[in-house]
């Protein structure tokens, strides 16, 4: 454990998931699903709890397997002639920065599209399944337990979840079994990355907003917190890809991140969570993420990257927003005004938590994320509670 493990944080509500609600893993492979297993030793948790999701994600990763083909036999050769025309915009910046709502609120423009809760967690069959399962309202909860945002199948997702299921290395499978090794810790920045392993990531992403752009033909919105420092790549992709960057006070970072990842682990692993090593992991990705951003946002023209404070877009949105649009081109703002201030007068389902951090852990923040901290404005802080 890091310093300032004494940290205190408040109990989280957290809003268990039933039997059969889907977690993140029941839209993998059986391939996928069986070597993510045994890479883990097979170390399922003891109790019916953890046994009885291995098995609900055996038995859907099985009608995954077989609905793949069934969707490449009737759409893959309209697939193959669908272009991505426009590059995506990507919206970047660490776990509990406000990337959730930055996404929220770009996509309320018609103008674009993004990818769904749904087909992130089924990529392998949502062109013939959607019109079945996202009547299944029981499998979502209603809200996110971390954070009491609304869910829903048509809202908008991460693609990094929609990789997982795909097969291809994630750091995100980690989540799946908390107490062994972080898993596939390269592919958070790419870096180090197997030429031929790169190809087919890269293969991947490309393969999924096919898919999503065969479905809408329009500029994509993604967010995905590991994109951070995945620029290089990106732009091999997508040369003329935009990005907003958004960042928030470490202090509420650190504590929220925490908090994510104790919540996620409890409702998504196949294990009983022991944290152990949770606080070096949140600092570690941070500092990983955030050096590989610096080393490679000059490969990108000033003019397809904007930057704002989380403090700054709930502060004043529409000010946010508007100067957002003018600064990457994305067209009349005035179109998206309207449903932006509606979204912020019937949205009242976001919850802030707090998490008391100790002097100890504070200085360790000053310590290792100070460059951040200078380079954002965020070093003298009032408090030592922090909003999450």
């Amino acid at each position: 454990m890091t310093k300032g493990s004494d940290a205190k944080q408040k109990p989280v509500e957290v809003n268990p998931y039933h039997f059969w609600a889907a977690r993140f893993w029941h839209g993998m492979l059986l391939g996928s699903w069986i070597a993510l297993v045994l890479r883990n030793r097979m170390r399922i948790g003891i109790g019916i709890t953890r046994w009885g999701l291995a098995c609900t994600i055996t038995f859907t990763a099985i009608i995954n397997s077989l609905l793949r083909p069934l969707q490449e036999l009737f759409y893959r050769r309209y697939i193959e002639r669908t272009q991505i025309k426009d590059a995506p915009i990507f919206i970047i910046g660490h776990w509990r920065s406000g990337t959730t709502l930055l996404h929220e609120l770009m996509v309320l423009d018609g103008r674009y599209t993004f990818p769904t809760t749904y087909q992130c967690l089924a990529p392998n069959h949502f062109l013939i399944s959607a019109w079945l399962v996202t009547r299944l309202k029981f499998l979502l909860p209603e809200r996110r337990p971390m954070d009491n945002m609304a869910t829903g199948w048509d809202r908008p997702q991460e693609d990094e979840f929609a990789l997982c299921n795909m097969g291809l290395p994630s750091p995100y499978l980690t989540m799946a079994f908390p107490n062994e090794p972080p898993n596939s810790p390269e592919y958070l920045t790419l870096e180090g990355v197997p030429t031929q392993d790169l190809i087919r990531w890269k293969s991947g992403l490309e393969w999924f907003l096919k898919h999503v752009t065969f479905c809408n033909p329009k500029r994509i919105i993604l967010k995905s917190p590991p994109h951070t420092g995945r620029i290089k790549v990106l732009l091999e992709l997508f040369p003329n890809a935009r990005f907003v960057h958004i960042v928030r006070d470490p202090y509420a970072v650190f504590g929220s991140t925490v908090k994510l990842w104790k919540t996620l682990y409890k409702l998504q692993a196949l294990q009983e969570p022991k944290h152990e090593g949770l606080e070096e992991y949140v600092f570690s990705c941070f500092e990983r993420m955030y050096g590989q951003l610096d080393r490679d946002r000059v490969l990108v023209d000033p003019s397809r990257f904007f930057e704002v404070r989380y403090e700054d877009l709930v502060r004043n949105p529409v000010e946010q927003m508007r100067a957002l649009y003018e600064h990457l081109s994305l067209g009349e703002f005035e179109t998206l005004l309207p449903k932006l201030t509606a979204y912020f007068k019937d949205a009242k389902d976001y919850r802030t938590g707090t998490y008391q951090i100790s002097s100890e852990l504070r200085d360790e923040i000053d310590r290792r994320w100070g460059p951040f901290m200078r380079k954002y404005g965020y070093c003298q802080p009032a408090s030592t509670t922090a909003t999450s």
